[in-house]
């Protein structure tokens, strides 16, 4: 059975952090157009990927895997902000913004891998 992503406040707001990193990725340098600036981006838009991913798995198994990857790519996003800010390639308020609301979005992703493995087991589809 394929959860629903969309009624998900984790996914939302993920979707709603990769649009806002792609806009603020802009102001980047042409010459980190397929480096930093393709990277931050990958990691973002991955978060909310893996959440839909996961989310159509059939597993509790399967889904705690992407939420977990999805973290990880939160968490990736969260660098990368600080490594173009420290290099100065972004402007630090919206940076700094952005990269607590994906310190949020991190929690938020935990809290859900918390309670989606409290869930009970469904037999024979837990594997």
């Amino acid at each position: 059975m394929s959860r629903d992503h969309t009624r998900l406040t984790v996914f939302n707001t993920a979707h709603e952090l990769a649009l806002r990193v792609y806009r603020l990725t802009e102001g980047m340098p042409p010459a980190e157009t397929y480096s930093l600036r393709a990277q931050v981006r990958r990691a973002a838009l991955s978060v909310s990927t893996n959440i839909v991913e996961g989310c159509a798995r059939t597993t509790r198994k399967e889904y705690l895997r992407f939420l977990t990857i999805a973290c990880s790519s939160a968490s990736e996003v969260r660098y990368l902000l600080k490594f173009a800010l420290d290099l100065e390639m972004l402007p630090p308020g919206p940076i700094e913004a952005c990269q607590e609301e994906y310190l949020t979005l991190i929690r938020q992703l935990q809290n859900l891998r918390t309670a989606v493995a409290g869930l009970p087991q469904t037999p024979g589809k837990d594997g």
